[in-house]
């Protein structure tokens, strides 16, 4: 077979039944762009709690045993976190992360800080989560609307 000469796998229509229906893809996940920013957001917070452990050495009198071990592990639970948004209790699991760095305010006041205003960002996801689900509802959503092609 010279290279000129079609090759049966070149041409999906060849391959395929030629009375079979096409499948039309599976419509967009909503959900998914919102499980991402929730991940997203875990590995953000995680981060910057890391960066606050200069500052807790630094301006709160350095970092202790205690106070070192609470936010690394908290990190790294975040992080990890971040992979289980598919989890039915991704959302209280987020949530009872964003009190334990609430809770961190003990060890530094820019824990504490840290804590509330990601508890902001976290609540406006909470608000994008309930519009989804208003409009998925509704049908209203892009990926709910039926497209033809005939």
């Amino acid at each position: 077979m010279s290279e000129s000469d079609p090759r049966p796998d070149d041409d999906p229509q060849a391959a395929a039944e030629p009375n079979a229906p096409q499948q039309a893809p599976a419509p967009p996940d909503p959900w998914k762009g919102l499980r991402g920013v929730m991940a997203g957001t875990l590995v953000l917070e995680a981060i910057v709690v890391l960066l606050a452990l200069p500052v807790v050495a630094d301006v709160g009198g350095g970092v202790s045993w205690l106070s070192g071990t609470y936010l690394v592990t908290l990190a790294v639970v975040m992080i990890l976190g971040a992979g289980l948004q598919r989890r039915p209790w991704a959302v209280p699991f987020n949530l009872g992360l964003q009190v334990l760095v609430i809770a961190g305010a003990f060890i530094h006041v820019s824990i504490g800080v840290i804590g509330i205003l990601f508890a902001i960002v976290w609540a406006f996801i909470l608000i994008l989560r309930n519009d989804v689900k208003r409009r998925m509802d509704l049908g209203v959503l892009p990926s709910q609307r039926i497209q033809r092609t005939d």
